[in-house]
């Protein structure tokens, strides 16, 4: 435990969001992202700040290993493949499926035990494949449903309840609350309900990386250490194949990296040294070389990040430009793709 009396909550407020990322057309600026970014030290200390880090805001799928420890916690008794899968955002991929499936059988249970929405798989090829096939919305096929899965198997653990284990009043989500304000040292500010069903707890972009500050720097075997060490072995069970957020894990030893919905991006690696990135607008293609500039302002290797430095724009077919991260986030230029 981190902290017996966490800080305040964050203040809800419009966020005081600043330009992130440009949209440059041979050489003009076509467009603006703005969003907020934090780049903090292995001393847990903010060594860059640009928009609004102090409001509440809403991390979406973000906070996934937050709440993958809460479980580890309260008794889960996950590890590896399927214990990253409890902390994913999963393609819809069959072995994101099948892990599901062996959560739920471990745990005694089927997928109509399942509260998340039904939902085709989140990989646009994947779900292409789907309806070609005639398959329909389903619950397993659902991004978060490994999660979900994991979610009854702790309530089932613990004696508690599982028809209304998505219930912000329930002892589950009460015991990951819990584990939301300990990890980020802030009460939570708003409590809604997340795509899937799931509460979402609001806490701010500077609470966000300092939760997963404190994941990768936990003792071995703690709750903690165990969902980074499963994450980062298993990152396409996090996410998928040919997704960014598991190829950034891949190219940046140690990192731990954890993606959401509307444009949120968490890092950290294994000295503490964490971002975290919030698109105002929830535009995907600035996430990415937002969080990539913001790892090299950390100290990463901006050789290891030319990947993720933006996605080219097309003119007649040809790159004619390029989604940049403004040069206020510049520690070093990084290198353009190819």
């Amino acid at each position: 435990m981190y902290s017996s009396s966490p800080a305040d909550a964050p203040v809800v407020r419009e966020p005081l969001h600043a330009p992130v990322a440009h949209l440059v057309r041979g050489g003009v600026v076509e467009g603006i992202h703005y969003g907020s970014v934090v780049v903090l030290g292995a001393d847990g200390r903010v060594e860059f700040q640009l928009g609004d880090i102090e409001a509440a805001f809403y991390p979406r799928s973000a906070v996934k290993p937050l709440q993958a420890v809460a479980m580890l916690r309260a008794g889960l008794p996950l590890d590896g493949a399927l214990l990253s899968l409890a902390a994913a955002s999963h393609s819809g991929e069959e072995r994101h499926l099948a892990g599901t499936r062996r959560i739920l059988e471990l745990a005694g249970l089927t997928e109509d035990d399942l509260r998340n929405v039904p939902d085709l798989p989140f990989d646009p090829a994947v779900r292409d494949a789907w309806v070609r096939e005639g398959r329909t919305p389903s619950r397993l096929a659902q991004n978060c449903s490994g999660k979900h899965a994991a979610m009854l198997w702790t309530a089932k653990v613990n004696g508690w309840s599982l028809e209304d284990y998505l219930d912000p009043g329930h002892p589950l989500q009460q015991a990951i609350q819990e584990v939301v304000e300990d990890l980020t040292g802030q009460r939570v500010a708003r409590v809604s309900v997340d795509g899937c069903g799931a509460p979402l707890f609001s806490i701010s972009l500077h609470g966000l990386a300092r939760a997963l500050s404190r994941i990768t720097t936990a003792a071995p075997g703690t709750p903690e250490a165990r969902v980074a060490d499963a994450m980062r072995a298993h990152a396409e069970m996090a996410s998928g194949a040919g997704r960014d957020v598991a190829a950034l894990m891949r190219a940046v030893p140690g990192l731990l990296a954890k993606d959401g919905f509307e444009g949120v991006q968490v890092a950290a690696l294994p000295d503490g040294r964490a971002i975290a990135v919030k698109i105002a607008d929830g535009a995907n293609r600035a996430r990415i070389p937002v969080a990539a500039a913001a790892l090299v302002r950390a100290g990463v290797d901006p050789e290891s990040l030319t990947a993720f430095a933006g996605e080219p724009l097309l003119g007649g077919g040809e790159p004619v430009g390029r989604v940049r991260a403004v040069r206020a986030l510049d520690a070093v230029e990084l290198p353009a793709c190819a």
